[in-house]
């Protein structure tokens, strides 16, 4: 029995392979979103490391992300890094009156061990800087956010639809916080979101990933992995 939906033709369109159906991407419409790999999420004495949180898989998902990147970036996909963080003396954090203030684990961090105090996630220092493996390029956007989504108090959606692009890959940490949080927003925004399950970092019990796996499937986006994508994008545009 045929697929009784409609189908639409795109200029330029890749077919991606992806959960739970393949998606028609143009590659210059797409965007890789390289969400908050920052020393204080990926490296040895970074501020997930300090706070207890398990960082052993994030290794490998930087190998991952090298891999999308570079594709990427031979194949017209735009893209934009992210940078969490805040001023050195954190008012861009929010202060007792934000949530933000309540639920930031890095926040409650520094206030438990004031030593710590404009260490963690502050601009200027090593713990908010990219680690080294992942460095922006001439093309590249970076942009810095103060929440989990960074479409909040950001450039971001004007950076994106300035540039014609509907299509956002995403890859990064932390999948069930900054990830997930960026992905639905740009669900509400118009944005096509896919997941790239392999080049995303979950610290934490395996369930928080599978979490926001099955949100991203059946509800806000589309499911990948890196082979796919970099597959599907590295091809050139189908004959007419």
């Amino acid at each position: 029995m045929s697929d009784p939906r409609p189908t639409v033709p795109i200029p330029g369109a890749v077919t991606l392979p992806a959960r739970p159906e393949n998606l028609p991407i143009d590659p210059k419409a797409t965007a890789l979103l390289v969400v908050d790999m920052q020393n204080a999420y990926a490296s040895p004495g970074g501020y997930l490391d300090l706070a207890g949180f398990d960082i052993e898989g994030a290794a490998g998902v930087i190998e991952k992300i090298v891999v999308l990147v570079e594709t990427a970036r031979q194949s017209g996909v735009t893209v934009v890094f992210f940078r969490n963080g805040w001023d050195p003396d954190y008012v861009e954090a929010g202060g007792p009156g934000s949530p933000n203030w309540w639920k930031s684990n890095a926040l409650k961090t520094m206030r438990d061990n004031p030593d710590l105090q404009g260490k963690l996630l502050a601009k200027g220092t090593w713990d908010y800087a990219l680690v080294d493996r992942l460095q922006p390029q001439a093309g590249d956007i970076v942009i810095e956010k103060p929440r989990y989504s960074a479409f909040y108090n950001t450039a971001l959606d004007s950076v994106l639809r300035a540039r014609g692009i509907r299509n956002l890959a995403f890859c990064g940490i932390a999948t069930n916080v900054c990830v997930e949080s960026t992905l639905r927003d740009g669900y509400h925004r118009e944005f096509f979101g896919v997941l790239i399950e392999d080049a995303t970092h979950q610290a934490g019990p395996p369930f928080l990933q599978e979490a926001t796996v099955y949100n991203v499937e059946r509800f806000f986006g589309w499911v990948s992995n890196t082979a796919d994508f970099c597959g599907a994008v590295s091809q050139a545009p189908p004959e007419s």
